[in-house]
């Protein structure tokens, strides 16, 4: 005996088809926009110094990091324009760990929500990059101005870093979708995160040059510059910068890397759709 129609109505804990789940999180995608601008305005009203700690938090760890390992690294690690190279590394480094750890904890962070509404939960990662693009609006304001100050002339390739931002959002999108699946299942995974992140930042190269300090070694380079973010943050200082060149392959893995995260990630959170806000 066949069911009567439902007027659209889908059955408690049944997930949807994924064409359908797509569809139907694209014509919600105001939510995403709105929760998102909700999010980083009322972050913002709660500090007094305001849009500031946005530049503030990423110039402050350059400051930071820059001056200790200035002191340390050899020749062949430290790359000319140190100043730059540091800041560029950090502010994108920067926007793949808040994505990452935000992404994680958007739907065991929004467990009320999750179980009175019916919504595609793909939507509050999804605002988590948008909210961390946003953020980074200002942050290559500040790029501009610090390559600008220490006399890097300014280049047509400069506006580049701006697809290269949204390739790399597309990159922490598919990232936030496998870390949010695996974080409602596993709380553990929020902790494990900023340990990852930890190794990741030293291994991509963050405050010295990689390709320098391992020409030495191909075959741990090699394996290194397959590392996502090292592509990605390789190609930003590469565009930015007169005195760094990246690999051709950062150029080719970059884009790879975002198609293959993308695809994966919405399909391994959509598989679960129907067990969010269950109280796992």
């Amino acid at each position: 005996m066949s069911s009567p129609e439902l007027d659209g109505l889908q059955p408690v804990g049944q997930r949807p088809p994924l064409g359908a789940y797509l569809a139907e999180a694209w014509r919600r995608r105001q939510f995403a926009f709105t929760f998102a601008a909700h999010r980083l305005i009322g972050g913002l009203l709660e500090n007094r110094l305001g849009i500031l700690w946005l530049v503030m938090r990423p110039l402050s760890m350059a400051l930071i990091y820059g001056t200790m390992f200035s002191f340390i690294l050899s020749s062949s690690a430290k790359p000319d324009g140190y100043a730059q190279f540091i800041i560029i590394g950090i502010c994108l480094f920067e926007f793949f760990t808040q994505s990452l750890l935000g992404g994680a904890k958007s739907i065991t962070n929004n467990g009320k929500l999750v179980q009175s509404l019916g919504f595609p939960r793909i939507l509050l990662p999804t605002s988590i990059v948008i909210e961390e693009t946003l953020r980074m609006v200002p942050v290559v304001g500040l790029i501009f101005v610090i390559l600008l100050a220490f006399g890097e002339p300014l280049a047509w390739s400069w506006l580049l870093i701006f697809p290269l931002l949204a390739v790399m959002a597309i990159f922490n999108f598919g990232c936030a979708l496998i870390a949010a699946r695996l974080s409602v299942h596993a709380r553990d995974v929020q902790l494990i995160i900023p340990i990852m992140n930890r190794v990741l930042l030293y291994a991509t190269g963050i405050f010295f040059d990689v390709d320098g300090a391992l020409a030495d070694h191909p075959v741990i380079l090699g394996v290194v510059q397959m590392i996502p973010t090292y592509g990605f943050i390789g190609i930003a200082r590469d565009v930015l910068l007169q005195s760094y060149t990246a690999p051709p392959i950062a150029w080719i893995l970059a884009p790879v890397w975002a198609l293959i995260t993308l695809l994966f990630g919405v399909v391994f959170f959509w598989r679960a759709e129907a067990r969010y806000g269950l109280g796992e």
